[in-house]
């Protein structure tokens, strides 16, 4: 599962360092987290495909997934797309999809938290009951993306669905945590995966335009910031016989 990719040259780095991975790691299935993908904010349908011609199999997203409309041409026809689940009815697009990877049938649900976020959300605790009471028997193992501002909500999550999901990651906040874990009833959780984006930047944006931000008060037009790169993911090993999570490994690549 990897990290959110900002802007361009996130999108390069992913692609040139996930065919390495999936080689030398022997990976299986690749997830990986898109919202930022199109210049910092949003997705666009070719920017899609540059994704899943990297290496992605499914791609989730967050709050950003509507900030380039250009989305609307592929959110209700991609089935590995995804948005937050826990949109009002009749948002479109989907939260969640069942993708065949070999013998397996692997469920991906894509949430997102309500604490310090916006818009607000229905409850993706609840949600997630109903989710998985639907496809739970129709899958060999599930992964979840929780987008969320805060660890509690992130952590409190994980254990509310631990033993019932293979794995709880985090995304939002495109800095990766040390806290990459087997929680006791068996699901892989780490709070935040991080991101794939340029390294000497604020979350993979121009250093200068988000301090003038914070100093004045007043909006500023931020830019995908240039420069090297660094790839932040989870691995997550499972049993192949009970489909159960037994290593995780955090993944930082910096060239």
């Amino acid at each position: 599962m990897v990290g959110d990719v900002v802007g361009r040259p996130g999108r390069y780095f992913f692609m040139e360092q996930t065919p390495e991975l999936k080689l030398s790691k022997n990976i299986d299935m690749v997830i990986v987290n898109g919202e930022n993908a199109a210049h910092g904010k949003g997705l666009t349908p070719q920017i899609f495909d540059e994704l899943i011609r990297g290496g992605a199999d499914v791609v989730t997203s967050g709050n950003h997934i509507w900030d380039n409309s250009n989305v609307m041409q592929i959110i209700d026809t991609e089935p590995f797309l995804l948005r937050p689940a826990n949109y009002p009815e009749g948002t479109p697009g989907k939260g969640f999809c069942i993708c065949p990877v070999g013998r397996k049938k692997i469920g991906v649900v894509n949430l997102a938290g309500r604490t310090f976020m916006q818009p607000p959300l229905d409850d993706p605790f609840r949600l997630a009951d109903k989710i998985l009471n639907f496809i739970g028997n129709q899958c060999d193992a599930i992964f979840v993306d929780f987008h969320a501002e805060a660890t509690s909500e992130k952590l409190a999550f994980a254990h509310y669905v631990d033993g019932r999901v293979t794995a709880v990651v985090g995304t939002h906040t495109h800095v990766q945590t040390a806290d990459e874990k087997i929680l006791p009833q068996g699901t892989a959780y780490l709070s935040d995966l991080g991101m794939v984006g340029v390294e000497n930047s604020i979350l993979g944006i121009e250093i200068a335009p988000v301090i003038k931000k914070f100093l004045t008060a007043r909006p500023s037009r931020f830019e995908v910031a240039a420069g090297a790169c660094i790839y932040c993911a989870l691995l997550i090993d499972i049993n192949d016989k009970t489909n159960k999570p037994v290593s995780v490994e955090r993944i930082f690549i910096k060239p």
